[in-house]
């Protein structure tokens, strides 16, 4: 486990260093990539599942999961909750150590941003229209699909005894990439509880240039749904028996 933990952990990092990168750098004032647009952020995203899932993996997690969503849908679905906590603890350390890293990169970039929300978004999501439930079914729907597919991406059905070496890695940023560009404009697509906590920590305690406050109201969204979604995945799959 210390090792599938430190692969969690740096690959979690890894996976939110180089997401809210982007995000960072199509929002943040006097950035080169500023203004780049929604299409720039998705596919950010997708190369940073990719790379946080190989290095997850090179650290010692063969799982990759550096969701705790993942960890709970694939938990339900083989009945097995021993991994539940570590992964948690490791996915939410590294998520915040990542969020850390870039505010550390962006340095100079949040004192020329005025706007607070601006800020905010490089770290943690937010909905483009506040309404609880619909922003908690957004999460829901998208979990649900991200762990429903990655389980019939894996399925013998599927893979048959396995994919070569590395394809998994490509094959679940692909879909990272479809979730985002399919269904991640009403809420961000936090879609990882980890993603959105971890960051939304680093920005309460770090101190970014004329920040406003974390939006702890909107906060329960981004873990109840997509636990949510997960759960529904996770039962979906030992019923089929994916």
């Amino acid at each position: 486990m210390p090792t599938r933990f430190l692969g969690e952990f740096m690959g979690t990092l890894v996976l939110v260093l180089l997401g809210d990168g982007v995000v960072a750098n199509v929002l943040l004032k006097r950035s080169k990539a500023e203004g780049a647009g929604w299409m720039v952020i998705t596919s950010g995203w997708a190369f940073a599942v990719m790379a946080g899932v190989f290095v997850a993996v090179a650290c010692g997690s063969p799982d990759a999961n550096l969701n705790p969503a993942v960890t709970l849908g694939f938990a339900v679905s083989k009945g097995s909750f021993a991994k539940l906590a570590p992964y948690i603890v490791a996915q939410m350390l590294g998520a915040f150590v990542g969020a850390v890293l870039v505010w550390l990169h962006f340095l100079p970039h949040w004192e020329k941003t005025e706007d607070p929300g601006l800020k905010l978004a490089c770290f943690c999501t937010g909905p483009a229209i506040r309404n609880f439930a619909a922003n908690l079914l957004s999460e829901a729907v998208g979990t649900l699909v991200l762990v429903f597919v990655v389980g019939a991406i894996f399925s013998k059905a599927v893979a048959g005894t396995g994919f070569v070496s590395g394809v998994g890695a490509y094959l679940v940023a692909a879909l990272v990439w479809g979730i985002g560009l399919s269904l991640g404009g009403t809420t961000g697509y936090a879609i990882n509880p980890a993603r959105d906590l971890g960051p939304r920590l680093a920005h309460a305690v770090l101190p970014v240039a004329n920040k406003g406050n974390s939006d702890w109201s909107y906060a329960i969204v981004p873990i109840m749904g997509p636990l949510i979604g997960a759960t529904l995945a996770g039962g979906l799959m030992r019923v089929i028996g994916l």
